[in-house]
């Protein structure tokens, strides 16, 4: 039978695990947490500040921070996420113009291609969530009630109930330009048909050349975006070292596009912390999944270092200096918004009391796996499972992606950088081998498994009519 004294025999996080004591009944045993052999946190102020200089990061703040739309609320992460995009366009035109013969564009144009989709993918699902008719969008007093006869980037379109819509295509997007070269035609062509799949369950499009086959008004991209002034940033301030080595335009590019990807998971987890507070669960469950792509996204940018070229990359690595001195000071970590983005990942733990609508047990007892287990038995608020659920998707994508980071380390830079110095703190293991971020979840469902298993043992066949073997 299951012990039903299994709630004092719970091991708290807070509580020294203890020997069970001998007994026919049940017994499961927690394993009590791993120290964290050292906290996390960002590299040195002065690596810090010569990666964002590296990558123009404060210029790239300045676009994002700018506020244009004073009625938008997700305005904060709908610029980033199209920078993101944008400057993946502007990655493909220089992967297939660059001079080299030994690069792999094969691969380099699949992997932007799923890149810049995953991407149209998180967008779509963004609109999804935007209240209608507070997104910009492209109408005709935009252009004074009247279009130019030619040379024009927008259409009208008249529908059936005499509904007027203007169809823009973006006139600073570097996409429908790509689009008309032979060159580009091909890879910019299938962008523009996954925006047209992605954004079918949205009331409106993009504008960046895609069919628009519904005829339906589009984002005032150029408004949004501000395509310009993003291309302005492109060139690197070591251009002295990108005429020497080709792969400085890619490692700054691929790190643009990462911050971008970043800046939106910060403006996400404040957003899920806000549905949250106002107990909006099924809102804050849809942000949170939301979340998890992104970190997919992350994992998906960083991975794009594997297709640099060996010599090129590592001559690279010398001549920018690139040299960890600990683990801290790995390059993933000069990126402050990448740690905090971490932490407040794993903050998402102090959530689920106000969730469950109970509060901790000081003393270190079971009070919020009891909750847990009650809410996943009787299913009665099943909003509040969609976002427990959600919430240990984004634990699980953050382990995933420096898991990913470490194997890529090695693959890149050889198996050494990704071991850092002997002695060290490995601090890429302990955050994907560190034990969960939600120990109550995780004992509910450990209990309730073990409920069912015994459930199903009570009633088997062989426990009822006894075993008739001989």
């Amino acid at each position: 039978m299951v012990d039903i004294d299994w709630k004092n025999k719970m091991i708290s996080s807070d509580i020294p695990n203890k020997s069970p004591r001998l007994s026919n009944k049940l017994q499961i045993s927690i394993p009590p947490p791993k120290i964290r052999v050292a906290e996390l946190s960002a590299a040195s102020d002065s690596a810090c500040s010569t990666y964002e200089h590296y990558i123009r990061l404060p210029e790239l703040q300045k676009l994002w921070e700018s506020n244009e739309f004073p009625g938008w609320k997700s305005e904060p992460f709908f610029k980033p996420a199209f920078t993101g995009l944008e400057i993946t366009f502007r990655f493909i035109s220089t992967v297939l113009s660059d001079p080299r013969p030994y690069t792999n564009r094969r691969e380099w144009i699949r992997r932007l291609e799923s890149l810049a989709t995953s991407q149209i993918e998180i967008i779509s699902l963004l609109c999804e969530e935007e209240e209608e008719n507070s997104i910009p969008i492209v109408d005709l007093s935009s252009y004074g009630g009247a279009l130019a006869r030619e040379n024009s980037s927008a259409e009208v379109w008249k529908m059936s109930d005499d509904t007027v819509v203007v169809s823009q295509v973006s006139e600073a997007s570097l996409l429908p330009r790509l689009a008309t070269w032979q060159k580009f035609e091909e890879v910019s062509r299938k962008i523009q048909y996954s925006i047209e799949c992605q954004m079918q369950g949205c009331p409106y499009t993009l504008g960046l050349g895609e069919p628009n086959l519904s005829g339906k008004p589009s984002l005032n991209y150029d408004l949004i975006c501000k395509p310009t002034e993003l291309h302005a940033l492109k060139n690197c301030p070591s251009d002295d070292v990108c005429l020497k080595n080709c792969e400085n335009k890619t490692l700054y590019t691929t790190h643009q596009i990462l911050e971008s990807w970043l800046r939106v998971a910060k403006k996400l987890l404040e957003r899920i912390s806000d549905e949250i507070d106002s107990r909006s669960f099924e809102n804050a469950s849809s942000y949170c999944w939301i979340l998890e792509k992104v970190w997919m996204v992350l994992t998906k940018i960083e991975d794009l270092h594997l297709l640099m070229d060996p010599d090129d990359f590592l001559r690279l690595k010398n001549q920018l200096a690139i040299k960890a001195s600990s683990q801290s000071e790995l390059f993933c970590f000069r990126s402050r918004e990448l740690v905090a983005i971490t932490k407040f990942s794993e903050d998402l733990k102090h959530k689920v009391p106000e969730i469950l609508d109970v509060e901790v047990d000081p003393t270190g007892g079971p009070r919020l796996q009891d909750e847990a287990m009650k809410l996943y038995r009787e299913k009665q608020d099943f909003t509040k499972i969609h976002l427990l659920q959600a919430m240990q998707a984004v634990e699980a994508a953050v382990k995933r992606f420096y898991f990913s980071y470490k194997q890529l380390l090695a693959v890149v830079m050889g198996s050494l950088e990704a071991k850092g110095d002997v002695g060290s703190a490995d601090l890429l293991t302990q955050i994907f081998t560190e034990p969960t971020y939600f120990p109550s979840l995780d004992a509910a469902k450990t209990f309730l498994g073990v409920r069912w298993s015994h459930e199903k043992a009570r009633y088997s066949p062989e426990r009822r009519f006894g075993d008739t073997r001989k």
